[in-house]
């Protein structure tokens, strides 16, 4: 037991700290060596992810060698060299007069000095690396802690690199946050929210773990107002000034912070000074292809705002979008997939998205077309997960349709995923009738949701799953679905698209904010295995329309999704007859405005595409103009002629009865009922055209 107040501190202190094995060996190494192999340690990380609590544990450790040490605390000195060498004075115990640098340069012994919080002295750096380390003893090692990295005067002078080691702290791992929960005797049952909220950063376990000791039996993150706030005043200390806010708020939101993309955020001309700021924070990180925050940095930054302000929460989600939506029409290739990483990154406040996606900065993976080569590596990986009999079927389909396969590379250029996409209306009944699959999906289109045309296709995304993890969530399965889509977005004239899942009801949340509606009259099963369907008809809602109902979503992070017929009638997808029989029902309760309130087309993209509004009274006005103009435009052909009268005196200005109408344009009755039923008929087939256009 200990024997002092001192003691009892040092020793809990112990029992809390976890983690850090590389870091104390490198130094317990390091000053056990006969000659010092470095003279510089440089610990540099964040605010809050424990430099101090490392510096205390090396100084334990100097203790049970007897290794003398000073240390300096920078955040109570004024970046002068006479308050530093004041602050050494007091601690060495030395008069006014006598000088400390005389003292330890002529040193006999191995002294460490430690100094930390040294971003507090940053405009000392060239005096202490110039004038006043050189002169102290060979035999001194000095650990700078600090929350930057060394200074480029550092890393380019050819004599200190090789005498300093840099050490940059991170997060702790999972197994290490998971110790430290258990030291602090929080429950069991609270160690995955905890740890999903704090990314195992040290100060935020800390606090956390202090809610606990307040008699807490839950920890809800967006109720702990005191956590955020600590949390964020270590990340921003210092800020400059608004824009600078605005650009730290900005590079929490998106994935990847490049200068454009943050000239586009801040709607400024110039923001290199901002860029150039932003890099140099702790907490950000620079990547290949931007700048991205530290986990628990961007949600405190988030959290922060979305309470705060709201507003520019939506707006800085709308101006992000609207660079992603430029960038994604003049990429190609991977940098496309990139884009839509970024895009798709927008939606990961949602509960529904996020525990389902990876966001990876980095990622060897590379899209690439079916090669011949790659079929008995696919065939394997299906016989591994499903069975020989959906091998079998997936070498049907990739003898059919080979130019519908997506691969997915590793570094060895060997396939580490791939999609099998099935376009249904491009098989034989014959092709369509090996794969009960593909059978479910056709004969589900011809019950519930024909295609009308064909100039219409529906897809089944067949087949989808990583090497190593099928079709459980990873980067591989992430990049799969940007695949799905940009499947979406760049095909013409998709009307129907199905996604089968071993696990449909893992994938619900994601899949229903994605507006995949579950399908089960669809399900189908293989080798006593069931997979589940989910399909979305593009015909009523468009990929257009698709994304301003994810936008809607994006920025709303509740984990219940309202559906869109909530909000907006639902379209309806009529067939050809269907439309037609309703076309003329229209024509004849042109002008009875009550008949036309029941008529279908009020919900087709006819109607859909031309009514700004929902209200029902505009939606006939907008069907009756455009009858009206579809029967005037007869008028151009003089052989059409004759049938945009028959139309006009019967319904658009309709005389009492029909005999009345054929005198009126003078034309025996028989005559003038073909001319009305042919000009029913093209009108019919020139609404038809445009809505399945």
């Amino acid at each position: 037991m200990p024997s002092s107040l001192l003691g009892r501190l040092n020793a809990e202190r112990n029992r809390r700290f976890v983690g850090r094995v590389q870091e104390l060996a490198l130094f317990q190494n390091t000053i056990a060596s006969t000659e010092l192999p470095i003279n510089i340690l440089y610990i540099y990380g964040p605010g809050g992810v424990g430099k101090t609590s490392l510096c205390a544990q090396f100084m334990q450790l100097c203790e049970q060698v007897n290794c003398d040490y000073l240390s300096i605390e920078a955040r109570n000195l004024e970046a002068a060299p006479e308050s530093f060498l004041a602050a050494l004075r007091g601690i060495m115990g030395l008069q006014e007069s006598e000088s400390p640098l005389d003292i330890l340069k002529v040193s006999n012994k191995r002294n460490i000095l430690f100094i930390d919080t040294y971003e507090n002295i940053a405009t000392l750096d060239e005096w202490l690396r110039e004038e006043f380390l050189p002169h102290l003893s060979l035999d001194t090692l000095i650990v700078l802690a600090g929350r930057t990295p060394p200074s480029l005067a550092w890393r380019s002078d050819a004599g200190w690199q090789a005498l300093i080691r840099t050490l940059p702290l991170r997060n702790l791992s999972y197994e290490e946050s998971l110790s430290y929960l258990a030291r602090r005797d929080i429950p069991n049952t609270q160690h995955q929210i905890i740890l999903d909220f704090t990314h195992g950063y040290p100060l935020a376990l800390s606090l956390v773990a202090d809610v606990f000791t307040q008699k807490e039996t839950t920890f809800q993150p967006d109720s702990q107002p005191d956590i955020i706030k600590t949390l964020l005043e270590r990340f921003i200390q210092d800020v400059p000034s608004t824009a600078h806010r605005m650009a730290l708020e900005a590079c929490a939101v998106v994935r990847l912070t490049t200068e454009a993309l943050l000239k586009q955020m801040l709607d400024l001309s110039e923001v290199r000074d901002i860029f150039e700021w932003l890099r140099e924070l702790s907490f950000v990180e620079s990547g290949q292809n931007g700048l991205f925050p530290h986990d628990l940095a961007r949600e405190v930054l988030i959290a922060d705002l979305r309470w705060r302000h709201p507003e520019f929460y939506a707006d800085l989600h709308q101006r992000a979008r609207n660079y992603y939506t430029i960038k994604l029409g003049q990429t190609q290739g991977d940098e496309k997939h990139r884009v839509l990483f970024d895009y798709m990154f927008l939606h990961r406040d949602n509960p529904a998205i996020r525990p389902r996606f990876t966001w990876q900065e980095h990622s060897s993976l590379q899209t690439d077309i079916y090669r011949e080569s790659d079929k008995a590596g696919i065939l394997e990986i299906i016989t591994q997960y499903e069975g020989f009999e959906s091998a079998s079927i997936a070498a049907h389909w990739i003898s059919r349709q080979p130019e519908n396969i997506v691969v997915f590379r590793d570094s060895n250029l060997t396939p580490a995923g791939f999609a099998i996409f099935v376009e249904l209306h491009k098989a034989t009944a014959q092709d369509i009738e090996v794969d009960t699959g593909a059978v479910a999906a056709w004969q589900y289109l011809q019950s519930e949701a024909p295609l009308r045309s064909s100039s219409e296709g529906a897809t089944i995304f067949r087949f989808w799953m990583a090497r190593d993890t099928y079709q459980a969530v990873s980067p591989t399965q992430s990049l799969i679905f940007i695949n799905f889509v940009q499947y979406f977005q760049k095909t013409p004239g998709l009307a129907y698209t199905f996604l089968p899942c071993a696990e449909p009801e893992m994938w619900a949340p994601m899949l229903t904010y994605f507006d995949l509606k579950r399908l089960p009259k669809a399900d189908f099963e293989i080798n006593k295995r069931k997979y589940g369907i989910y399909g979305h008809d593009w015909r009523i809602v468009s990929p257009s329309a698709w994304r301003e109902l994810l936008a809607k979503r994006e920025i709303d992070a509740k984990s219940e999704i309202e559906t869109t017929s909530s909000t907006t009638p639902r379209l309806l997808v009529l067939s050809e007859p269907d439309f037609i029989e309703a076309v003329y029902d229209a024509l004849k309760n042109f002008t009875r405005t009550n008949a036309l309130h029941n008529s279908p087309l009020l919900y087709s993209h006819l109607i859909e595409n031309r009514a700004n509004t929902n209200d029902i009274n505009e939606r006939i006005s907008t069907l009756q103009t455009l009858i009206k103009q579809t029967a005037e435009s007869l008028q151009a052909s003089p052989r059409d002629d004759k049938l945009y009268r028959a139309i006009y005196r019967t319904y658009i200005s309709p005389a009492p009865t029909q005999e009345q109408a054929a005198e009126l344009l003078d034309l025996p009755f028989s005559t003038y009922r073909r001319h009305l039923k042919a000009g029913m008929e093209r009108v019919a087939q020139i609404l038809w055209q445009q809505e399945i256009n």
